[in-house]
């Protein structure tokens, strides 16, 4: 399974970044990206890729470990920025993120810890990504006018063990189907 640990905006959330999406996807250039639809949209803790069968109960157990550990914290979508040049365009957040930061680096050691092989240590850099392109494209005019863009603030209360099943079909435009195989509750309790 391709898996991923993930904080997931609720509802109201994700409809208030739609309607500035759907902003964004009319300035000049728009057609360039993909943009990714609510399914997709939640930031990404820890990516594991390609785990193996045996691995996953040993790993949704210590995720429900670092979930145990961890107090509930607030969280809204602030800003935006890119990675690659425009590759990917992304709104940020802002709140408690030394909190989201330790729950992100817990989520990455608890794969370590379950046998999960994991690439190099990265600073984990808060997004959530909005639209991809192939190429090199100019989203400068998108980063500023998601600077304007602040969602309301919600507590985040768990942590999510995510599926992604990556397109079959090969139709253009056709996005990943993600699922939640596990939710774990905050609750702070050690």
């Amino acid at each position: 399974m391709r898996l991923f640990a993930a904080v997931l905006p609720p509802e109201d959330v994700a409809r208030e970044l739609a309607t500035e999406v759907d902003g964004l996807k009319k300035l000049p250039g728009a057609d360039a990206l993909r943009w990714t639809g609510r399914p997709g949209w939640h930031f990404t803790l820890a990516f594991y890729g390609e785990v193996d069968d045996d691995l996953v109960p040993d790993l949704s157990a210590r995720l429900e470990r670092v979930a145990h550990r961890t107090a509930p914290f607030r969280l809204a979508l602030r800003g935006g920025g890119q990675f690659g040049h425009g590759r990917a365009l992304w709104a940020g957040a802002e709140g408690d993120l030394a909190t989201l930061r330790l729950l992100a680096d817990r989520s990455e050691a608890a794969a370590r810890k379950a046998g999960v092989p994991m690439g190099e240590h990265r600073r984990y850099k808060p997004h959530l990504t909005v639209a991809r392109s192939r190429s090199a494209v100019d989203v400068r005019p998108y980063v500023a006018a998601l600077d304007a863009f602040t969602s309301r603030t919600w507590t985040v209360d768990e942590l999510v063990l995510m599926r992604s099943n990556l397109p079959t079909s090969g139709v253009p435009g056709e996005q990943p189907r993600y699922e939640a195989v596990a939710r774990r509750p905050l609750t702070g309790a050690g």
